[in-house]
């Protein structure tokens, strides 16, 4: 099972890097160069959306885990000072960001779906 919620952390990573990209947010790096923290993050999602997470409850389970390691709310993404501007709830994110929840959870369980069936 661990490899395949990693399989579906990586994609879901990189469907959201391609997201940010087109939106014009360079500040997501590859699964390659991703820092351990951000990896162990979207490793955490990979299981809340296979337990049946909505986006909105993605969201604020990477809010919480946010939140229990010491993230707060920042104008800009900034890793070292633990700010990140979507640190709030997801009833106050805009739809491009509710969208990359969106990305994700589906994402997720596509990959999930597609390897179980292998």
């Amino acid at each position: 099972m661990e490899k395949i919620i990693e399989a579906c952390a990586r994609a879901a990573h990189e469907a959201n890097r391609a997201y940010c990209l087109a939106l014009g947010d360079e500040s997501q790096p590859s699964w390659e160069d991703a820092p351990d923290w951000q990896k162990s993050s979207a490793r955490n999602g990979v299981k809340g959306a296979l337990s049946g997470n909505t986006p909105e409850q993605s969201h604020e389970g990477w809010l919480k885990e946010k939140a229990e390691t010491g993230w707060k709310y920042g104008p800009v993404k900034n890793p070292e000072a633990k700010e990140h501007p979507c640190f709030v709830p997801y009833s106050e994110l805009s739809p491009s960001q509710r969208h990359k929840d969106l990305i994700f959870v589906t994402v997720v369980r596509t990959v999930h779906e597609a390897l179980a069936s292998v």
